[in-house]
């Protein structure tokens, strides 16, 4: 196997929002993909199945991330302190994702928790936690909504991971693979 150079492990852009880093990385990783971080060599049955390992974890990862963030239209409907907690159900996800994982799947899964890092740092409103620097930070509904769709696009990825590596019987959807 050779191993192609890795693109440089850019720090997520400041101020811009989760959603839209989420897309650059998972557009950085299609292109990856594409690309062919590694080439497979007389190795090629063991690489399918590690492949499909990677897919099923993947799949599972996006399962959980779904479980954790629902449509847009039912998180809403939430308390923020409710909407917080399933947004850090979905940074668990991750946090197992990159336990289980390893190559491409763990770097895309360690990125995406960088990018979602800030929801660690939000309270809810009314809630009495202050952070060691004395204050406390509340999330706009904008943030928060964003974060769930950092999620959502998350699950998406991940979702056309898992349906890519088992090939076309599965049939992933037809046309190209970027993230809208």
């Amino acid at each position: 196997m050779t191993a192609h150079a890795a693109p440089p492990d850019r720090p997520p852009r400041s101020g811009a929002e989760l959603c839209a880093q989420v897309a650059e990385l998972a557009e950085e990783a299609e292109r990856q993909s594409r690309d062919g971080v590694s080439e497979s060599a007389p190795m090629e049955s063991a690489l399918v199945e590690s492949a499909l390992v990677e897919s099923a974890l993947a799949g599972k990862i996006a399962d959980d991330l779904a479980e954790a963030v629902g449509p847009a239209a039912e998180q809403e409907r939430l308390l923020v302190v409710d909407r917080l907690e399933r947004l850090r159900e979905a940074l668990a996800a991750l946090a197992l994702g990159i336990a289980r994982s390893h190559g491409r799947l763990a770097w895309f899964l360690a990125r995406a928790g960088i990018v979602l890092a800030p929801v660690l740092q939000w309270r809810a409103p009314g809630t009495d936690q202050v952070q060691a620097s004395g204050g406390i930070v509340l999330p706009t509904p904008d943030e928060i909504s964003d974060a769930e769709d950092a999620v959502r696009r998350l699950h998406s990825a991940l979702t056309r991971t898992s349906t890519a590596a088992v090939g076309p019987q599965a049939g992933p959807p037809p046309g190209p693979t970027a993230v809208t």
